[in-house]
């Protein structure tokens, strides 16, 4: 179980994982849609998570979810580094009615992120371009690459809840124990 917690004048996180669990979630950030988000995460990607935040939603849900996706981050690079015996890469499909998001990811301790889902507006009070805050944050602190490709889809929730899903699976592929693997790549050291 990895535990991890930051405080900033902004938020107050804290977040405990575990990386090979059955996808238990106890989530509480103050931010109605993104414990939703979350708690797919942890189901599908069968992680154990249990994430806390007080932020200052009273301005707007940014620093809530930028810093969440950070600590998560975070303690995800912790249970994943140094590699090994694990497959490295993962990709899933998830649809959502209309809506098809496609992850392809590297446990690659390069940090990158490609972000193919246009959307503006909101899900319900929730800023929808903090979808793609989250994510850039996770991935980068993570260190990982994820490319989320929104296929076809046109309800801002089901396209987005898509992704979560999809990052999950992808995950939960990319994280499976393959006792032949040693270290995944040809230099000998992610």
């Amino acid at each position: 179980m990895i535990e991890l917690s930051r405080e900033t004048r902004e938020t107050q996180i804290s977040v405990k994982l575990e990386l090979y669990g059955s996808g238990k979630s106890k989530i509480d950030t103050g931010v109605g849609f993104l414990d939703h988000m979350l708690e797919a995460l942890s189901k599908h990607s069968h992680m154990d998570l249990e994430v806390t935040c007080k932020g200052d939603t009273h301005i707007d849900d940014h620093h809530s979810v930028e810093d969440v996706a950070i600590v998560l981050g975070q303690a995800l690079n912790k249970a994943l580094y140094p590699i090994k015996n694990i497959e490295r890469y993962g990709n899933a499909t998830v649809v959502m009615d209309e809506a098809a998001v496609t992850c392809d990811l590297d446990i690659s301790n390069r940090p990158f992120l490609v972000f193919e889902m246009p959307m503006d507006g909101k899900v319900g009070s929730f800023d929808v371009e903090l979808v793609e805050e989250f994510f850039r944050a996770f991935t980068f602190n993570a260190s990982m690459t994820v490319h989320l490709i929104c296929n076809r889809g046109t309800n801002k929730h089901h396209r987005i809840e898509a992704a979560f899903k999809a990052l999950a699976v992808a995950l939960r592929r990319g994280v499976s124990i393959n006792d032949n693997a040693g270290i995944p790549s040809t230099k000998g050291v992610l």
